[in-house]
């Protein structure tokens, strides 16, 4: 993006991307199902779901305890249903704070996920998941950084 240029020589995507993470940082909560649904529905679905998978990523991130996470994943299941891409992005959060958390997941739901998830998880796991993606994990820099992190976790003991 050059930002030299003056509103005028902005992409109309573009602005209208930058608005929509504006809009949607300061949204509240009983706003925001609507909210998300409205940006989803701009004509330019890449751009829209770009904003949208910036703003479940903070939320995401950003949210307490299984509770409330929980309520505000299913909500946002069912106001990006029709959009693959963010409904999966939502269950892989939901996966990732389960594995964070201690709570129940399985190998095969981590091995199946997408690159995102499972370099995420190599960065930020225990260590029964950083022994799966160590030996497992689809890339490369997956695998190395699982074994980097499982070896200064071992270091630590």
């Amino acid at each position: 993006m050059n930002h030299d240029a003056s509103p005028q020589e902005e992409p109309a995507e573009h602005l209208r991307f930058w608005a929509y993470l504006d809009e949607l940082a300061q949204v509240t909560e009983s706003d925001e199902v609507e909210l998300v649904g409205r940006v989803l529905g701009d004509p330019d679905r890449t751009m829209a779901q770009s904003a949208v998978v910036r703003h479940l990523d903070r939320r995401a991130a950003d949210l307490g305890p299984e509770p409330a996470y929980d309520s505000w994943a299913e909500k946002m299941t069912r106001a990006t249903t029709g959009f693959p891409f963010l409904t999966r992005r939502l269950h892989e959060w939901s996966l990732f704070r389960a594995v964070i958390s201690g709570r129940q997941w399985s190998p095969e739901s981590l091995l199946g996920s997408s690159d995102w998830l499972q370099l995420k998880t190599a960065d930020a796991s225990d260590h029964t998941a950083l022994t799966i993606l160590a030996e497992h994990g689809r890339t490369r820099r997956i695998r190395n950084t699982a074994r980097s992190n499982l070896g200064r976790r071992r270091g630590r003991y």
